[in-house]
């Protein structure tokens, strides 16, 4: 219990001001879980869950005693869903891990090209349909783009799952809105580390991109000689 309390209320003191400890941890696991997703390594999904943990009980202001800046419904609500989509995608990538070479979980692909075409329009739906909701929450503003990073952060989180290298695209987008979201509401960690995302998710996506041509090739049947058959 005196190690809860303590990892509830510790701060780390930052010239004038001070950031919630569990905010930075949060960040700290979010990291190393993006480390191991690049990697495609299985351990990446509970890492990133413990970390979803964290941020939960940051976002959520003051529900859980704590002097954060402000309440985030749509952060809060997209570390629940993280929580849900990644117990998916450690089961996928648990599965997929007995056909993979060198420990890795699966295979990098592209997504059809119908599927594009419905990840973007559900990520206009998605944030259209959840702006009115989080505005009634009373979510900070501008409301939209707290919809549009949970719903954007839903489809990367699946598209990771299912292995499309598209999902660091959707990352990429979702950062582009949050980071200044989060500088606004005042959580200052979260946003340094989500503009460092921006960047590691567009180095993310040529790793996965050169992944899968390289062991797409790599499980081609080679080509018979001519008159290797004769």
């Amino acid at each position: 219990m005196d190690f809860l309390r303590w990892l509830f209320e510790a701060q780390i003191p930052v010239g004038g001001s001070a950031l919630v400890l569990r905010e930075v941890l949060g960040n700290i696991f979010g990291l190393a879980s993006a480390l191991g997703g690049m990697r495609r390594k299985v351990w990446a999904w509970p890492v990133g869950i413990a970390g979803n943990l964290l941020l939960l009980t940051v976002f959520l202001g003051n529900v859980f005693g704590a002097a954060t800046p402000a309440t985030l419904w749509g952060q809060a609500g997209r570390q629940m869903m993280f929580i849900a989509v990644a117990a998916y995608g450690w089961y996928r990538w648990r599965e997929g891990r007995s056909t993979a070479t060198q420990g890795r979980a699966l295979v990098p692909s592209w997504a059809p090209a119908k599927v594009r075409i419905a990840l973007i329009a559900a990520l206009f739906a998605g944030t259209a349909a959840l702006t009115p909701l989080f505005d009634s929450l009373g979510s900070y503003p501008p409301v939209w783009a707290d919809a549009w990073t949970f719903t954007g952060s839903l489809l990367a989180t699946y598209g990771m799952a299912r292995g499309w290298t598209e999902f660091w695209l959707i990352w990429v987008a979702v950062d582009i809105v949050g980071v200044p979201l989060l500088f606004s509401a005042g959580y200052f960690a979260s946003a340094f580390m989500y503009l460092f995302y921006g960047f590691f998710t567009l180095a993310g996506f040529f790793v996965w991109w050169r992944a899968g041509r390289r062991e797409s090739l790599s499980t081609q049947p080679a080509a018979v000689p001519a008159g290797a058959a004769s």
